[in-house]
């Protein structure tokens, strides 16, 4: 294995059996991504193994979060890949088209895109099995989160001792033999306050299996009320409200460029026991 492999393992996650890439430093660059679904959560400055996502999830439009979207877009048009589909929220869906228009004149190029505006609840299915839903956040410009869903068949309760030979003629006799499950797999914060903890229409966000959310702030340097006057989640509001998660693994993000990997670690170690071996840290970047 070669040093520049083995250094590409180390930055990569895996939790609940999703491999996870990427960077979040507070007003720097956020890009989280989830390379077995083809998907990117925000686009920071465009890191290189962005590119290769299919499917771009932009939570708003603050530069450390959108800066590198033309740059994402022409870079798969220069390598031959299908254009992009790009979520945003559809309150600066008319201001993300002019700026890639104006791109499209200065670069000479298509920049070609699938750009789709949501609005906090709509729901778009990516494919048969996965859909996506948009919901509401508290920052101080237009926000979203998105929440990922699994679609399964699984067999219905009254055909689970049957053979497999009475389950295939059930199925071409044309009885409907399975029920469709759906299921949160991922929630994708963004930037915002922890009022969308308490939001009784984001229930799936802490329940989905992998929640990954803002954690700027993570000590006394910073009070909860100076987290809220900038638009953002303090680390002792997660402990404040550590029963309301579900999730199986929650990953904190998008901290201050203040800190160091050593604090962001000791601060976590201090979560309530109820949070105990969930919460882990995306930490790329710091030192």
């Amino acid at each position: 294995m070669s040093p520049s492999s083995s250094k590409k393992k180390k930055t990569i996650l895996e939790i609940e059996g999703y491999p996870i890439d990427g960077l979040s430093i507070g007003g720097h660059e956020t890009c989280v991504i989830f390379p077995s679904l083809k998907m990117a959560f925000d686009i920071g400055r465009c890191p290189q193994k962005a590119i290769s996502q299919d499917f771009l999830f932009i939570s708003h439009g603050h530069m450390d979060h959108i800066g590198g979207l033309p740059m994402y877009v022409a870079t798969r048009g220069l390598y031959k890949m299908k254009p992009p589909t790009i979520f945003i929220p559809n309150s600066i869906k008319d201001s993300v088209e002019k700026l890639l228009a104006v791109h499209r004149e200065m670069d000479q190029s298509e920049l070609k895109n699938n750009l789709i505006g949501l609005d906090a609840g709509e729901e778009f299915h990516l494919r048969k099995d996965i859909k996506v839903k948009a919901f509401k956040t508290y920052h101080g410009v237009p926000s979203l989160g998105y929440i990922v869903y699994s679609n399964k068949q699984k067999l219905k309760l009254e055909y689970l001792g049957l053979s497999g030979s009475e389950i295939k003629a059930l199925k071409l006799s044309g009885v409907e033999i399975t029920n469709t499950v759906t299921a949160p797999e991922i929630a994708f914060t963004g930037d915002t306050m922890s009022d969308f903890i308490v939001d009784p229409n984001n229930a799936d966000v802490l329940k989905a299996r992998v929640l990954v959310m803002e954690s700027t702030f993570v000590d006394n340097a910073m009070s909860i009320e100076d987290a809220r006057d900038y638009g953002h989640t303090h680390l002792f509001e997660i402990a404040n409200y550590a029963a309301k998660f579900e999730n199986k693994a929650i990953l904190l993000m998008h901290f201050s460029a203040r800190y160091k990997i050593s604090d962001v670690q000791a601060a976590i170690s201090k979560l309530p026991s109820i949070l105990s071996g969930r919460v882990s840290a995306l930490t790329q970047g710091f030192l």
